[in-house]
């Protein structure tokens, strides 16, 4: 067919005796390549077959047998695993080997200590004076001065001061006190004197009056010893003002709060000795 040949209208092709050239349609060469593809898979799978069915006359293997795992797998769940050569199960297998307790291996690794030998104790302190010192007289104690040591506690007028006492007996009388245990703490001290009155802290200023059984009043005469020192040298803290000890300041015995001070210190600080009656 010539090349020139003008190309009819398409929608009737068939008038003017044209028809399509189809000595070299597209896709012809693809389509023999699928069909030999085609031609050697069904070649390929009869040949399976074949062999197959000759082999059909063997023994069947044995049917994989449905197993629960108890330990491996959550509950519930089958396992087809084929059962080992040893059809035999033992009892206990799927069981670990108990570890053991602590209690057994700490025993095993250490020995237990032998009788008879003690933990060995910490060195001894220095020794330090007990809460609660006796008195130096079973007659009763006089209250001296540390940085006044010839000065003592005495009751004058009410007041409870710090003198020089005489020889003369009633000096060395209002110098004597009875220590018992404190009336608001049994753990600390009160102080009574020769008539039967108790010292006790009234604005703060030392007094000596007579117990009218208030709490107040037990309270008020109520002093805890501290001890600056393991000397026997003390402090005495209120019971009802913590924080304030009694302190002679000229000579008059007072409660004030703590100062940190060398002062202070030896202003608060007192012996007990023997009673000078």
């Amino acid at each position: 067919m010539s090349e020139s040949k003008s190309r009819p209208p398409q929608d009737r092709p068939w008038e003017s005796g044209w028809a399509p050239d189809t000595t070299r349609a597209p896709g012809t060469r693809r389509l023999w390549l699928a069909g030999t593809l085609a031609l050697a898979t069904i070649t390929a799978c009869v040949t399976a077959i074949t062999v197959l069915d000759s082999e059909s006359g063997e023994p069947e293997a044995r049917a994989a047998e449905p197993t629960t795992l108890s330990s491996s797998a959550p509950g519930g769940l089958i396992s087809f695993a084929t059962p080992s050569e040893d059809a035999t199960e033992k009892p206990g297998g799927d069981r670990t080997e108990p570890t053991p307790t602590p209690s057994a291996s700490v025993s095993s690794a250490s020995p237990s200590p032998k009788p008879g030998k003690k933990a060995p104790k910490p060195p001894k302190a220095s020794p330090a004076p007990s809460k609660h010192p006796k008195p130096p007289s079973t007659h009763g104690i006089s209250i001296r001065s540390v940085n006044f040591p010839d000065r003592y506690w005495r009751v004058r007028d009410g007041y409870v001061r710090l003198d020089q006492i005489g020889s003369g007996p009633e000096q060395r009388e209002d110098a004597t006190f009875q220590r018992v245990a404190g009336l608001a703490d049994s753990s600390c001290y009160s102080f009574t004197t020769a008539d039967g009155r108790y010292l006790r802290h009234r604005s703060f200023v030392l007094v000596a009056n007579m117990n009218d059984g208030s709490s107040l009043f037990g309270k008020d005469a109520t002093f805890c010893p501290r001890y600056w020192s393991a000397s026997g040298t003390l402090t005495l803290e209120s019971v009802n003002y913590p924080g304030r000890f009694l302190r002679h300041r000229n000579f008059q015995l007072r409660l004030d709060p703590y100062e940190n001070s060398r002062l202070y210190h030896s202003d608060t600080s007192f012996q007990m000795v023997a009673g000078l009656d």
